[in-house]
């Protein structure tokens, strides 16, 4: 049976029953920092096992050869047959061809990079500004920045978070010999392609 606050009290929480509260918060998050949370979140899946074509957003698939410099379309990976899982957040994603100064000119995957487009803060939906000298990720929530060229976050709150929940996750491309681009089959850790709102570390 539930003790009921004295008549002193009030019914008001006393002295000790706070601290007592401010003591077992202060416990939970003194811990929490070493609960692997990516274990946790919902991480694309369906058809990641396989190699799958880089499927730009008019239906078309990407090619070396018409994909312009500096330039970003969202795409959605794993794309599955239903229509309403392909608008969860965690299956959207940036690909990018780089600027000139990044070696985006080249003719190889090193052009190219394809990043998840959950912040790592608090999992609004970033994007790429490749105009007015910008150049990088941008997250319009809080104002986290994203480097283009490695998806480290340089400002902004998700740059404060500690590794590797201030890195993008990050998909391998690969890139046939009629200048498809395709997607490798991912591995979801922290120390291979990353976990979808949670980061990667750098390698």
């Amino acid at each position: 049976m539930a003790q009921q606050p004295s008549p002193k009290s009030g019914g008001k929480v006393t002295r000790r029953d706070f601290l007592k509260l401010m003591a077992a918060a202060g416990t939970v998050m003194t811990f929490a920092v070493f609960v692997d949370w990516g274990k946790f979140l919902p991480n694309p899946t369906g058809q990641s096992n396989q190699k799958q074509k880089v499927e730009l957003p008019d239906g078309s698939q990407a090619n070396v050869n018409t994909f312009q410099v500096n330039h970003a379309e969202a795409i959605i990976y794993p794309k599955s047959d239903d229509p309403v899982l392909n608008k969860e957040a965690f299956r959207a994603w940036q690909f990018i061809r780089l600027p000139e100064e990044l070696g985006g000119k080249k003719n190889d995957v090193s052009a190219f990079r394809l990043y998840s487009m959950v912040c790592l803060h608090l999992w609004c939906l970033w994007k790429y500004w490749p105009q007015d000298g910008r150049k990088r990720g941008e997250c319009p929530c809080h104002g986290s920045m994203y480097d283009a060229l490695t998806g480290k976050s340089f400002a902004g709150p998700a740059s404060l978070q500690a590794p590797p929940s201030n890195v993008l996750p990050m998909l391998d491309l690969e890139i046939a010999t009629d200048g498809n681009i395709w997607i490798k089959p991912p591995n979801w850790s922290v120390n291979g392609n990353g976990i979808v709102g949670y980061g990667r570390f750098l390698t």
